[in-house]
């Protein structure tokens, strides 16, 4: 995996608005890139939603520039997005894969109110890893890991994204997980969430946990049966694209 050779543009911020009232603003995960979130958008915007795909600060570049973000910055860029959209469109949407989930629960909570909804594929929320605890020693006694990116089933496929997991960066997603995390009975929003049964990044305890810890009483589990972990790249994407348009819809009538 690596960001070299991505399709022009697709490490970048990607926007397109719409004559519609909808909008979207899709979020991807730790490590990754725009360019894992980019169908999806391509998707809805042929459907008349908004769309808006931020690079999150520290991604779409090298792994070395992941371990010198601070976790803030990720809502914080996340957010700006989100108050363009909302101040253009009255019925708005966050998605989010993997650590994106996590910053769509993040400003869920905070702007439960104003969304119509958020859909997560495969949401991260907590790292199992009992060596975690030590995370704030480890980094500086390794600055990378071997990348978790790429679990994808269908061949020939990458999410363009770092070919190392910086563990500074790492540190970071853990203190960023566990304040969301602490928030997730202020999530009142309708949720779709995404699981893959087979995904070799996350346990489905992250999963597990968001269905019984979010505020919402509006929640519902789709399982897919042939994906990986990036899953809106994979076998079961289209799956996510119709469900999630299906989503808008319904929550937007």
């Amino acid at each position: 995996m690596t960001t070299s050779g991505a399709p022009a543009g697709w490490l970048d911020d990607f926007s397109a608005d719409s004559n519609g009232d909808v909008g979207a603003l899709l979020l991807h995960g730790f490590t990754g890139s725009p360019a894992s979130m980019r169908p999806w958008a391509h998707f809805l915007q042929e459907r008349g939603v908004a769309v808006r795909v931020p690079r999150i600060p520290g991604h779409g570049t090298k792994w070395q520039d992941l371990n010198k973000v601070k976790w803030q910055r990720w809502p914080e860029r996340a957010e700006r997005d989100l108050e363009e959209l909302l101040s253009k469109y009255k019925k708005v949407f966050i998605f989010g894969l993997s650590m994106g989930g996590a910053n769509t629960l993040h400003l869920a909570a905070k702007h439960s109110a104003r969304l119509r909804g958020i859909v997560l594929v495969n949401p991260m929320i907590h790292i199992p890893d009992p060596t975690i605890k030590f995370i704030d020693i480890i980094k500086y006694i390794t600055p990378k890991r071997p990348s978790v990116g790429d679990d994808i089933k269908k061949p020939g496929v990458t999410e363009w994204g770092y070919d190392a997991l910086p563990m500074k960066g790492v540190a970071q997603l853990h203190r960023f997980l566990k304040t969301t995390r602490s928030n997730l009975p202020a999530v009142q929003t309708p949720t779709l969430l995404f699981h893959s049964t087979e995904d070799h990044v996350l346990p489905v305890s992250n999963t597990e946990i968001v269905m019984n810890e979010i505020g919402s009483k509006d929640k519902v589990r789709i399982e897919l049966a042939n994906s990986y972990h990036v899953a809106t790249l994979d076998f079961d994407a289209e799956t996510i694209f119709e469900n999630s348009h299906r989503f808008i819809m319904e929550k937007t009538k």
